[in-house]
This record gives structure tokens, C-alpha cells and sequence, in this order.
């Protein structure tokens, strides 16, 4: 009977919870902890110069499906570059809490004028999102990581290489046009997500990470850990 192929390895759903779990810690923790301090905008002349683009909302929210597919493919390799893929993941995340702590940024943005459904979702988004936790760009880097995820895998066509690198490029024009990043941000993620693939192999996390994530797997799988973390 043929195996039925799976989402994600079992095993690295563990990996795929630590990286959310973090994600929020990062963004939500470091709000709630320098919602007082002093946040130092980082907008260039380049930055002015930038129009405000309401439409591009759409790349901006459209993102999360490219992550989702992405991180799928990205776990879904051997389990030696899944684990380097998300470690990186976790490297850059800590890294990123680190730079929101010690130096909070913020921008101002723009007042949104008309009625369109884009001009309703760039209020959303400014009504929701606060203007913080911008260097590094939490949204270019995990599209960088995204591309990191299929370049190097021949099993995945290169159209879809070549689409998710135009794909994330796209993204970080949405980040500029909606106003909720600027450039040394978009610049500051990319150069993350490049750093802590790089970091992640050569300082032992990413052979460390698939270890312990594999022993934490096998105990809350019991018998059966072994089979599926091979799986």
C-alpha cells in the first residue's frame, strides 16, 4: 500500500511550533516591553521620496500563503538542510528580539485618504499593526528565508525558484509603499535571513537543534517517535 505523503514530517512540526512560538514572542513581547521607550525613526530622504501605494496592501497580506507554502517545502527537505532551513529560522528570530530591545525604531506614517477596499486595508493595517519592531523587517526577512528554502533544492522547478525570488522582491516594495517599513529595514532583514543560514551550519545549531528537537519528538511520539521522525 503506498505511504501517504505528508504536509510536514511529523518531526518537524516541533520545529515549525518553537519558530511561531518565538515569532510571537518577538513581536509581541518586545511591544509590550518598549511600548514606553524612545524609538528612533530611521527614515532616510530615499524614504520620502517613496510614494504611498495603497493597492500593494494586497502583496503585503498576500505574503503569509507565500510563507506557508514556502516553510512547507523548506521542512520538507532531508532532514539535515530542514533543520539548518528552520534553525536559521530561530537564529534570526533571537537576533531580531536583541534589535528590537536594544534599539526600538518606529516611523510616521502617512494619513490615508479615499475609499477604496485598498485604501480600507492600509487603515486596518495602521489601526492594528503599531508602528515598532521595523529594523530588521520581520516580513523581508521570513521572504528572504523563504527563498533561502527553494533555492538550492533541484527537486522544486526553477520557475518556482526564479517566482519566489521575484515574489519576496514584490514583498519588499510592499513594505516601502504601504509605509510600514523603510529601506535600512528591508535591507537589515535580507542581510539577517543571509547571516543566520550562514551561522547556523557553521557554529554546530543546526546539527544541535535537529537533535533536540528529534529527542523531544520521540518522547511525546513513544514507540512510534523513531518510525515517524524517519518518515
Amino acid at each position: 500500500m503506498k505511504k501517504k505523503r505528508q504536509i510536514v514530517p511529523p518531526v518537524m512540526w516541533i520545529a515549525v511550533f518553537f519558530t511561531i512560538t518565538l515569532n510571537n514572542i518577538t513581536y509581541y513581547g518586545a511591544r509590550a516591553l518598549t511600548s514606553d521607550w524612545y524609538h528612533h525613526d530611521l527614515t532616510n530622504s530615499l524614504d520620502e521620496k517613496i510614494p504611498l501605494l495603497p493597492w500593494t496592501i494586497l502583496i503585503y497580506y498576500g505574503c503569509y500563503l507565500f510563507w506557508i507554502i514556502n516553510y512547507a517545502i523548506g521542512c520538507r527537505q532531508e532532514k539535515e538542510k530542514a533543520f539548518r532551513f528552520m534553525g536559521a529560522d530561530i537564529i534570526a528570530k533571537t537576533i531580531c528580539l536583541c534589535c528590537f530591545l536594544i534599539y526600538p525604531t518606529t516611523n510616521v506614517r502617512p494619513v490615508v485618504e479615499g475609499q477604496s477596499l485598498s485604501h480600507e486595508l492600509m487603515r486596518l493595517l495602521y489601526r492594528i499593526d503599531a508602528a515598532d519592531n521595523l529594523f530588521p523587517s520581520i516580513h523581508c526577512l521570513t521572504s528572504w528565508l523563504c527563498v533561502i528554502a527553494v533555492r538550492g533544492n533541484e527537486k522544486i522547478p526553477r520557475w518556482y525558484r526564479i517566482t519566489s525570488v521575484l515574489i519576496a522582491i514584490s514583498i519588499f516594495v510592499s513594505t516601502l509603499t504601504t509605509k510600514q517599513h523603510v529601506i535600512i529595514d528591508v535591507a537589515g532583514g535580507v542581510l539577517l535571513a543571509e547571516v543566520s543560514y550562514f551561522l547556523c551550519e557553521k557554529c554546530g545549531f543546526s546539527g544541535w537543534y535537529a537533535k533536540a528537537v528529534s529527542r523531544l519528538y520521540r518522547k511525546i511520539a513513544g514507540k512510534g517517535g523513531q518510525r515517524g521522525e524517519e518518515d
